[in-house]
């Protein structure tokens, strides 16, 4: 199975949603970062994830084994916020 989870910043509080083919497995908020985000929702998921889709702000920016996200949460996250940033970029042009 593949899951997405969707990341969202309000202030500087995070929080997030994990999702699949459109229903809410469950979330989460009141976190400091994207990387607490991802690190508290893979310890969530049930053991037929295969792979994790990862949403921040509302852009995709990939999609991941499990065991890489598990694995690499923090580099992940870094990619998430820099795509997010780079499409909300180009979007103002």
């Amino acid at each position: 199975m593949i899951v997405r989870i969707e990341i969202h910043r309000t202030d500087d509080v995070y929080e997030y949603r994990v999702m699949t083919e459109g229903d809410l497995l469950f979330d989460a908020n009141g976190f400091s970062s994207v990387v607490h985000c991802l690190a508290d929702a893979v310890e969530g998921l049930p053991p037929a994830v295969r792979a994790v889709e990862v949403a921040c702000g509302g852009v995709v920016s990939g999609t991941y084994p499990l065991h890489v996200l598990a694995a690499n949460a923090s580099q992940v996250a870094e990619h998430a916020v820099n795509t997010t940033a780079a499409v909300y970029e180009a979007m103002r042009d």
